[in-house]
């Protein structure tokens, strides 16, 4: 189904299956040889309205005619507009637009590390959770606590503090003078789908305020409504000083957000910059997103058919012998017992349902927020194929032993 020589054209970062996929609508996909699929990675939670939402469709179109991007030195009618509209949604003081969370998260580092210029006599230490994943630049990776990057790049990225996730006391016992901001996923979603527990959550920000530190939260797969509020840290009561955003904040298309409050918007002229960076097509993209998620009742929405899907995944785990469900709002994982998350993933896909595997024990579901009930109800069909088939094929493995 793919052309073989035009793939050997790309450099091997990812192990991909063969189908070549040529057209999206809603909580579908289909192939270039006309199958569809049931998506319920989108993207790894990037397509936040779903595959060629009209809304996006339409800004897009209509923004491509008027401008694409006048450049970074310069105004433009999207980039004001965002920034105003993102700023009152979430309580935020200054905003600025990138390209990727990872732009995002590395942004963050960089204006913690100058707060504590500024603020707290040089301190430039930031505490991070161990399985965190904050991105893939060489900051962001350092920043992060996945076991894989262990050691790769605090040489030549120092300046981080890897302590365990929902661990309270080791938390306050990590943050000292040198430390200027604890920078914390409010669920761990490439770790597994792990959510921060609530007392946790509230008393790292108390912790961060006791100490004089800045807390940063990486909200670039929880936030733009995927929780079921248009910030996780509503949901935990709790308010950053800093926050990222990312992945469905632009619905599919390339932007992210840097948000800081008060004494923590400190930024310079020359202290950040991209050519991409608040473009016109972008932002106009970004505003559509943001206009249907604070739409009347959408988030409302998010939280039914999220209730949905956790009871439906709790009722097919038990029933195969695997849970309990984690996660937040859209966010889920299903951990598995005795078989290889990726095998699972690999057969859903033969079933026609998209699914990510983040961990080799782990299944993750981030479908649209747009998903419809009907639309869960078919993934759990389809998923319970799948897992009855790992299942067969693991039993006849014991006989055959």
């Amino acid at each position: 189904m793919r052309d073989a020589l035009a793939s050997l054209r790309l450099m091997s970062t990812v192990v991909r299956p063969e189908q070549v996929f040529v057209r999206g609508q809603g909580s579908w996909l289909w192939d270039a040889g006309g199958r569809a699929y049931l998506d319920f990675t989108q993207g790894w939670a990037v397509n936040s309205l779903g595959h060629s939402p009209t809304v996006l469709v339409e800004a897009l179109k209509r923004q491509a005619e008027q401008l694409i991007n006048p450049g970074p030195a310069f105004y433009n009618r999207g980039m004001l507009n965002l920034a105003s509209r993102l700023c009152q949604a979430t309580g935020s003081d200054q905003v600025y637009f990138l390209n990727s969370g990872a732009e995002a998260n590395e942004g963050a580092i960089k204006l913690a590390r100058k707060w504590g210029q500024v603020h707290r006599d040089g301190a430039s230490g930031i505490v991070t959770a161990c399985h965190s994943f904050h991105g893939r630049t060489l900051a962001t990776m350092a920043a992060s606590g996945k076991p894989a990057f262990e050691g790769m790049f605090a040489p030549v990225m120092p300046g981080f503090r890897k302590v365990p996730f929902n661990d309270l006391d080791t938390l306050a016992a990590t943050i000292d003078a040198q430390t200027v901001a604890v920078m914390l996923e409010p669920v761990q979603g490439e770790a597994g789908v792990f959510p921060a527990t609530l007392e946790y959550l509230q008393g790292a920000e108390r912790l961060c305020r006791e100490r004089g530190v800045l807390l940063i939260l990486d909200e670039v797969q929880t936030g733009m409504g995927r929780c079921g509020a248009l910030l996780a840290e509503e949901l935990y009561g709790v308010r950053a000083d800093i926050i990222t955003l990312g992945k469905g904040l632009g619905g599919g298309v390339p932007l992210a957000a840097l948000l800081a409050r008060g004494n923590a918007c400190c930024f310079e002229p020359g202290d950040q910059g991209g050519t991409y960076h608040g473009n016109a097509l972008m932002t106009a993209a970004g505003l559509a997103v943001l206009k249907t998620v604070l739409e009347a009742g959408f988030l409302e929405h998010v939280r039914e058919v999220a209730a949905h899907l956790h009871d439906g995944l709790t009722r097919t785990a038990r029933r195969h012998g695997h849970g309990p469900i984690r996660g937040q709002g859209l966010l889920v994982g299903m951990p598995l017992t005795g078989v290889a998350a990726s095998e699972v993933a690999r057969l859903a896909m033969e079933e026609g349902l998209l699914i990510n595997a983040p961990q080799t024990g782990c299944l993750r579901f981030s479908p649209a927020l747009t998903v419809s009930h009907g639309n869960v109800d078919e993934m759990l069909r389809r998923l319970s194929r799948a897992l009855s088939r790992v299942k067969g094929r693991t039993m006849e493995g014991l006989t055959c032993a």
